[in-house]
Order: C-alpha cells, then structure tokens, then sequence
C-alpha cells in the first residue's frame, strides 16, 4: 500500500512538515486522471489557478465565521511574559440569506503562498479553493437547537485539512466547530500573524486535549449569549441561540483524532467521538474506559499494525465500530484526496509521485465515504437517526470494510 510522504510528529524538517500539511489537506476531488466539470481546477482569467472543492450535499446552505480565542490559564511560553495561549477556531453553520456574504477560502492567500513554498512547490501556482461557507451568515433555526461538532486536525496541518466532510456535516444541519492547534501547524489571526509548526514547543495529544476542553468552554459561552473573540469581531446572527450543548460530538484526524480520544475521557460534555486514523499514542494513553459511542476509521494506523490503536478498541465498552477503506492511506479521509491531484495537473506532476501523495484509492470515492460515514455516524448518536450504513457492509460503498 502506498503510504503519503511523512507527516508531522514522524522526525520531518519544517519544510517537509509543510508539505505534509498540504498533502493533508489541499481539499477537491479529481481522479487521479482528472475529473471533468465543476470538479476539475478552476481556470483563473489572470493568474494562478483556482483549486475548487465539492459541493456538500445537504439540504442547508453554510455559513462560516472565524474566531480569536484567548486561554488565559495557559502561558505562552514562546510568545514572552504575560502572553496567553492565542487559537483560531472556525465556525460552520447551517445558513439563510446567504447573498450578501462572500465565500469563504479555503486558506488565506499568505498562508497559502507559505504552504506551497514550504512543500517545495512554486508559491503562486495555485490559489486556495472557495468553500462552500458565506463568511458571516446569519444562522438558519430549522427548529430545534443544532447538534455541535468538534474537529482537531492532525500534527503539522491546520484546522482547514477536512473541510470538505466539515461543511458537509454543516450542510446537513451541524453546528462544526474547527480548531487551529498553534505552533504544530498553519495559524493565522487576525494582525496577519502567520505561526507555523516550532520544534520547541511540545504539543502532545495532550495538549490538543487541553485545547479543546477550553474550546468546548467557549462554545458553552457563545451558548449563554456572550462573545469569546478577544477582539469582539460581529458574530452572525442566531448563531448562540443554535446551540445544542447537551449534543456535542469531536472527531479529529491523527493526532487529533488521539486527542478526540484523550477528551472523551476527561469530558463528559462529548457524546460520541470518531477518529480518522489515529495513531492512539500518547503519555499516558487514552486508557479510560469509555461508554459513550466511538468510531474508528482506520487507514494505516490499524489494529493490526499497532498495538496501541488495538489497545484503545478494548476500552471501548459502549457502542463501538471500526471501518476501512481499500487501498486507504493515512491521509485519505480528508481534502488531500480531493486537491492535491489538481495541483499535480497544473505543476505537470507525475502520475507515480502523484501516487506517492495520495495512493490509489480514488479520490471521488474517497470524497464519497468521508462524506457519508461521519455524517451517519453523528445522525446515529447526537440525533438518534436511523439508517442502515453503519449496520454493515453496504452495497453503495463497496470498498469499505467492517473491523470486527
């Protein structure tokens, strides 16, 4: 099985940190032969391309705003005394009246231009995809309070490297909130302050957990109607009052998704939790007997392979699953699959280093399963919502396997 160049957390240069964080989440789906129509690069009429993203497939149009949190309870020790602990979140909606509102890019053109010249790649060849999210919308109420979900990326990336099952969970009426980890990947605020990932600064799982228990704090404020930006920037309109805090659910991929772990069993504000190939290592390990709902969607990190994912499946002792797809690799349930074979298209990559990034599971299927799984998953257990997807192999997904 071809596995993606080393990520973050495997000894990688910065350098090599950042292409890793590209492959692991540029985010549009093309074959790997190309992929006509709305899905291929878009043409720009002067310069770079545009890389594009699927449309989510729900019934609601997303909206999206960022935030700037400070944790006061957390010094940083690389930004000098009396400093705090600075992360930027992403909030993902269910929108109305969208019009007005300006899609949201992927990434910001800076931090863009910083990832591809950190992966080797020319800085202006492509320009980052418009998501499907209208920056600032306000708030579609399609009754009662929205499920709230929490994303955590994986080591060296950014809280943008699954946008794609982000807004489609949005799309289908989730409130998604994405979280920036500073100093192990891409973070940029609203100064233009651009962090990348620094080697003297141990961000463990831990301290992903850290991060998303003051995350969860935060949301339970916009819940009470107050305002956690630190500069008070317009929160859309209805967005608190759309809060179903007795409903959260995370998920995260590698590191993130060992962090998804380490929350539950220190939370119990998180209902289920699912992993997108997490490795399950950390000191201490996610050792907690959990009864609440957890999902695994494994790709390399298997149970197979590594005896601490195996280890964690045994304190699972509600409702549990484990998943894979054929030919899966570490990356290929988020965007890498979707847009990193367009970039190869328009810098002339070749199909065997193309290969090398993203394997051979193919990229419009990979989209497929990333969509539907998280989303039946959450539909289960944050909204009692039947279906029969996680019950068993399914025709419609033949490529994706039942662990026992």
């Amino acid at each position: 099985m071809p596995t993606m160049k080393a990520l973050g957390g495997r000894g990688m240069t910065r350098r090599g940190l950042v292409g890793a964080a590209l492959a692991a989440g540029v985010g549009v789906p093309i074959g790997i032969a190309g992929v006509a129509g709305r899905s291929a690069a878009a043409p720009a009429d002067s310069g770079p391309a545009r890389l594009t993203l699927p449309a989510p497939t729900g019934p609601y149009r997303v909206g999206t705003v960022p935030l700037h949190l400070v944790d006061r309870s957390q010094p940083d020790p690389l930004a000098g005394p009396g400093r705090h602990r600075e992360l930027m979140i992403s909030v993902w909606y269910p929108a109305r009246d969208v019009r007005r509102y300006p899609l949201a890019p992927w990434m910001t053109a800076a931090s863009m231009r910083m990832l591809l010249d950190s992966a080797g790649f020319n800085p202006e060849a492509a320009r980052a995809p418009l998501t499907a999210g209208h920056e600032g919308a306000p708030v579609l109420h399609p009754g009662r309070r929205l499920p709230v979900v929490v994303y955590s990326h994986g080591a060296g990336s950014h809280r943008s490297d699954t946008t794609i099952v982000v807004q489609e969970l949005a799309s289908h009426g989730y409130v998604v909130v994405t979280v920036d980890h500073t100093y192990d990947g891409f973070s940029e605020f609203p100064d233009g302050r651009v962090t990348v990932q620094e080697d003297n600064y141990d961000a463990t799982p831990w301290t992903y957990s850290r991060d998303l228990r003051f995350v969860l704090d935060q949301i339970a404020d916009l819940a009470a109607g107050r305002n956690p930006d630190v500069g008070h920037a317009r929160l859309p309109a209805g967005l608190g009052s759309a809060l179903d805090l007795n409903r959260i659910g995370m998920f995260g991929w590698s590191k993130g998704g060992t962090a998804t772990a380490l929350t539950m069993g220190t939370d119990r504000r998180v209902r289920a939790g699912l992993s997108l190939d997490g490795p399950m290592v950390s000191q201490p390990p996610p050792a907690t007997d959990l009864y609440r709902p957890f999902m695994l969607m494994t790709a390399e990190y298997t149970r197979t392979t590594k005896p601490a994912v195996a280890e964690f499946f045994t304190h699972l002792r509600g409702w549990r699953l484990n998943i894979q797809a054929e030919e899966a690799i570490h990356s290929s349930y988020g965007d890498n699959q979707w847009l990193v074979p367009q970039l190869a298209r328009i810098i002339g990559m070749s199909d065997e280093d193309l290969v090398d990034w993203i394997g051979t599971l193919d990229p419009t299927r990979a989209v497929r399963i990333g969509q539907a799984y998280p989303l039946a998953f959450f539909d289960l257990h944050l909204r009692q919502r039947g279906g029969h997807l996680l019950s068993g192999p399914s025709r419609t997904f033949p490529e994706v396997r039942f662990i026992p």
